[in-house]
């Protein structure tokens, strides 16, 4: 019997917001939604990525048939490179999505040996005995889609992240049409968005953020530093129109954006006039009243392009008194203290800061479904069985309770990370778990991952040991107190010269970062960190544990 049954196994992305993936098997044949990666918390100390543990896909992998991609976001393909490093099979994506997966590829020197095919919305695909159609969603990034698969008990539909926005700035709506055909012709299950369930009412369109932003552009009276996450490129294509409407030339700084902006450049999703782009290092020569700034770092990174500019660090961006900083973008939460930090660095240097904090007016919008949108999509698919995804557990169990209140949908099903859900033609049932987890990558390298937290630390200060470079900072001055002092357990060095090097190190990192950075703990810490990394690596081949720690005088 278990041969006959459809099995929805996810692995990643419920239970958690990121590390989106979920598997769908018919007997032999198994195929993957999504290949996402999360971002650690604070607690995971060195820790770069968390991306879901495969052990299922690899103790089945002569039955997995492909990847098949919903949209272009880290959460949705960031943990492409490991995976794929485990399971040579297919990729699917549209076209914009793939732009990004190669890249990341790339990176990791898989590029040459993947398969990426692409796939166009409303051109079904077929997958051993699944067909797969795209269908056109709309969400904060472009060319999204959700997936309608044709299984031998009945359709299910997943959606992917998604709004229902009828008017984005690219004019690509969301396809309801073709969800209300899939409607009339019956659907078995939907996997539905979760994120944005908390939320009334309906999620405003993209366009909804001009009037806000325009008038910022009109009333900026000095340089103009617009900040969003690299991926909106809705969003960057309606503050490069603004620019042109207001005659600002554009100056791109930070390698995600510049990346982004250039890949909507060359598929036609921004249209760039000629001479409106300028280089970061014609910033110094143009009047500043009509220059605008594209700036990566809106969430508040340590080494960010903007975070460096707020404590006056960065070659090209020099923001100064009387400049106007947008942070057109949310606040995830757990980075609430580094962006309100670099805020504060902002106010220091008399920059006016806007950013979305219920006073500015509606400069962003959300990519995710509100309850009227999640309300509205049940009413016209009206699945048998409904199945919420992404989001945390609260979210899914709220998902539920508003799926309750929309008539024809015989049964709703709460599942984690792991449970095994078998559907038939008329029902679903959670018949076992299998094994899931997070898979911890240090320094963006498959050679680095490690189980879990604790065989990470282990291992860590096993084979590497732990240094604590430890200085006393003035607050009030930034000024160092004394010379740094290097504490190791662990790690012996080689000869005792190693470690007044290091202190010299230390030093000259010091000597090179301003008052400013010296009172922002987050940014000193990570360039000492990282400089002093660099140095025991090269001399002694050897990666301890580098905790700086900062005495606070």
């Amino acid at each position: 019997m278990k041969e006959s049954k459809l099995q929805i196994i996810p692995l990643g992305g419920l239970g958690e917001f990121g590390m989106n993936c979920l598997a769908i098997r018919w007997q032999d044949d198994i195929f993957v939604i999504d290949a996402g990666l999360m971002f650690p918390e604070e607690e995971l100390l060195g820790v770069d990525i968390v991306v879901p543990d495969i052990t299922y896909l690899i103790e089945n992998r002569k039955h997995v048939r492909a990847i098949v991609l919903t949209h272009g976001h880290e959460d949705h393909i960031g943990g492409l490179p490991w995976i794929l490093s485990e399971l040579n099979v297919p990729v699917y994506g549209t076209e914009f999505t793939l732009a990004y997966v190669e890249g990341k590829l790339d990176e990791h020197g898989l590029f040459e040996k993947s398969e990426l095919i692409e796939m166009h919305p409303g051109k079904p695909f077929s997958l051993g005995p699944f067909t797969i159609t795209p269908v056109r969603v709309t969400h904060s990034l472009v060319d999204c889609v959700a997936l309608a698969i044709e299984t031998p008990v009945g359709l299910v539909i997943h959606t992917g992240d998604f709004k229902i926005d009828l008017s984005p700035p690219d004019g690509r709506a969301f396809d309801l049409q073709a969800f209300a055909e899939y409607g009339k012709r019956g659907v078995l299950a939907l996997l539905q968005d979760s994120t944005n369930v908390d939320r009334p009412g309906y999620t405003p369109s993209e366009r909804d953020v001009i009037p806000a932003l325009d008038e910022v552009f009109s009333r900026t009276q000095k340089r103009l530093f617009f900040s969003c996450f690299s991926s909106s490129i809705h969003r960057l294509r309606i503050a490069a129109d603004l620019a042109v409407k207001h005659g600002r030339k554009v100056a791109i700084v930070g390698r995600s954006v510049t990346d982004s902006f250039e890949m909507a450049q060359d598929f036609g999703y921004v249209n760039v006039p000629d001479g409106l782009l300028i280089s970061p290092g014609q910033l110094q020569n143009m009047p500043r009243e009509k220059v605008c700034v594209f700036i990566s770092g809106t969430q508040g990174e340590p080494m960010s392009a903007l975070s460096r500019a707020a404590v006056n660090n960065h070659k090209h961006a020099k923001i100064d008194a009387g400049d106007t900083v947008v942070l057109s973008s949310r606040v995830i939460p757990g980075n609430e203290k580094g962006i309100f930090r670099m805020i504060d660095h902002l106010c220091r240097r008399d920059a006016q800061v806007i950013y979305d904090d219920g006073t500015a007016g509606l400069i962003h919008v959300s990519g995710h479904a509100s309850q009227e949108e999640l309300r509205m999509l049940l009413h016209i698919l009206k699945p048998k069985i409904f199945i919420p995804v992404h989001g945390d557990y609260r979210h899914l169990k709220r998902h539920a309770e508003l799926a309750a209140t929309v008539s024809g949908i015989k049964q709703t099903v709460l599942i984690e990370d792991g449970d095994v859900l078998e559907l038939d033609r008329n029902s679903a049932k959670k018949t076992g778990k299998v094994p899931v987890g997070r898979v911890c990558i240090d320094s963006g390298s498959s050679g680095d991952v490690v189980e879990d937290l604790v065989i990470r630390d282990r291992r860590h200060l096993s084979e590497g040991g732990i240094v604590l470079p430890i200085l006393a900072i003035n607050k009030t001055t930034g000024r160092v107190e004394s010379m740094p002092e290097i504490v190791t357990r662990g790690f012996a060095p080689t000869e005792q010269s190693l470690i007044e090097e290091a202190r010299l190190v230390v030093g000259r990192t010091l000597d090179a970062s301003s008052a400013e950075e010296k009172a922002d703990y987050g940014v000193i810490k990570e360039k000492i960190r990282q400089d002093l990394k660099r140095y025991i690596q090269k001399n002694t081949s050897r990666r301890p544990l580098i905790m700086p720690v900062i005495l606070e005088v």
